[in-house]
């Protein structure tokens, strides 16, 4: 199964990135990541640095000239818009890939630092 995204344009190719970030995009860039690393094919393709992959897919051209920018993103999954307008859920990407949904959930990074109080006294 190969899952595309085409995505409305961005400051970036996740759009996690900025001063105030979505909390959905965050969501979905942790999902997607989450996948890709058990070796599902997922593409993204951001309208501001693809437009080219938006021309060569007819489906995601003609959605852009009917609907405009606006309706994006437009998800694709095995060449057919499965979604638009907006992101899939990680219980509806845990059903199509066929795996846990708690596995595409933002992992906590551990990031512990000790700090010895004599030794700031000194």
């Amino acid at each position: 199964m190969k899952l595309e995204i085409f995505d409305p344009a961005m400051c970036c190719s996740t759009g996690v990135c900025g001063p105030s970030v979505d909390p959905e995009l965050t969501r979905f860039a942790s999902a997607v990541f989450s996948l890709q690393k058990k070796g599902f094919q997922i593409e993204r393709y951001n309208l501001a640095n693809d437009p080219g992959k938006f021309t060569e897919n007819k489906k995601a051209s003609d959605f852009l000239h009917e609907k405009g920018p606006d309706a994006l993103p437009i998800v694709l999954m095995d060449g057919e818009v499965v979604m638009n307008s907006s992101y899939p859920s990680n219980t509806q990407l845990s059903e199509w890939f066929d795996i846990d949904k708690d596995e595409l959930k933002e992992q906590p990074k551990s990031n512990s630092v000790t700090i010895n109080i004599s030794d700031l006294k000194k």
